[in-house]
């Protein structure tokens, strides 16, 4: 089976293989944008290069990027733990084309990467096109529908709405439509009871996005309208997390070698064992989940605060010992004791 640091390089060299350039993650915490507190997406580092502002020096990159997804329009904190595959830390893999290729290499790539490097079966995917906007004058994504065609029966490839299938970066800026890859990984005879078909994007804990395909080739304007940008662009995020479930054949995120060596070392320091209590594992779930958040933006220079993003890192902090006190027995404090472990994991083999 492959590791987690086996999965993330797989990515990475199979786009260097195509011609990609790898460039590092930019810090978690954001500095000098002040529409952000914190990297909550692969592309923001690159948001000159879309927005015609810079030109980037590669035509293709390829990266992994740490996220945080904590407050404002993203904000999965409550879920975290109490479900398998959300998270406020997460790994985004991600590569992208600045005016270079466009949609037929990006499907064809994902296809590749997922079905023949990862060994995913084809049969458990779906995927989502645009299909279009009357009010906003887009045309239903028939270029993409037909590349995906050429992988996929017409009844895995299915359509999605403005809200799920056309990305924007804000009010205003660059656009598209987008294409999303969705993984059925419920066991087969639950898959041969209800197709997974009526189950994507319905938040089914088993059916889950794992991978965004976004063709930026629109401008919007403040007053609403769309124009054509001067180039096209691709910008890609796959959840790292995710894709190590899913190649890994595990009920949940949480049970894969990316969390695991947390919930186990926690569960030492509390004399209690994961899956024997719901309310516990809940918490050993928020723990392994917060503590990875909170020392990467303190790694990245960000300590907890009374406000601003280190008020977020802040109240992720209590939420973790919160949870740690009330269900696991802890009465003295515990999450330094995981710092070592986590320091291994993410100096032997991440980016």
């Amino acid at each position: 089976m492959l590791t987690s640091h086996e999965i993330r390089q797989k990515f990475i060299s199979f786009f260097e293989s195509k011609g990609h350039t790898f460039v590092k993650g930019a810090p978690i915490v954001v500095k000098g944008d002040p529409t952000l507190m914190f990297t909550n997406a692969g592309m923001n580092q690159f948001k000159d290069f879309f927005l015609g502002n810079a030109v980037s020096p590669n035509k293709r990159v390829v990266n992994s990027q740490k996220c945080l997804r904590v407050s404002g329009k993203h904000n999965d904190l409550e879920e975290v733990g109490h479900d398998h595959y959300h998270h406020t830390m997460f790994e985004m893999l991600g590569n992208w084309s600045f005016g270079d290729f466009f949609k037929k290499e990006a499907i064809e790539w994902a296809w590749e990467l997922l079905t023949e490097v990862y060994g995913l079966p084809a049969n458990q995917l779906y995927v989502t096109v645009f299909e279009g906007d009357a009010p906003s004058n887009i045309a239903f994504d028939q270029e993409a529908f037909d590349y995906w065609s050429r992988f996929f029966p017409a009844d895995r490839i299915l359509k999605g709405n403005k809200k799920d299938n056309f990305w924007e970066m804000g009010d205003t800026g660059p656009c598209g439509p987008c294409t999303e890859i969705h993984f059925d990984m419920r066991s087969e005879a639950d898959r041969a009871a209800v197709s997974g078909a009526e189950l994507v994007n319905n938040d089914h804990p088993e059916v889950v996005e794992i991978w965004n395909l976004v063709f930026m080739e629109f401008n919007r304007l403040a007053d609403g309208s769309l124009v054509k940008l001067p180039a096209k662009h691709v910008d890609t995020g796959m959840g790292f997390e995710r894709l190590v479930r899913g190649i890994q054949g595990k009920t949940s995120n949480y049970d894969t070698d990316v969390f695991q060596f947390i919930i186990q070392e926690t569960a030492a320091l509390a004399g209690k064992k994961y899956g024997d209590d719901e309310k516990q594992d809940i918490a050993f779930r928020v723990i392994a989940d917060h503590i990875r958040a909170v020392s990467m933006c303190i790694a990245d220079g960000q300590l907890p605060a009374n406000n601003g993003a280190g008020y977020v890192v802040r109240r992720i902090l209590r939420r973790a010992v919160r949870y740690g006190y009330s269900y696991l027995g802890f009465t003295e404090p515990f999450l330094h004791q995981l710092l070592p472990g986590l320091s291994n994991y993410f100096g032997n083999g991440s980016v």
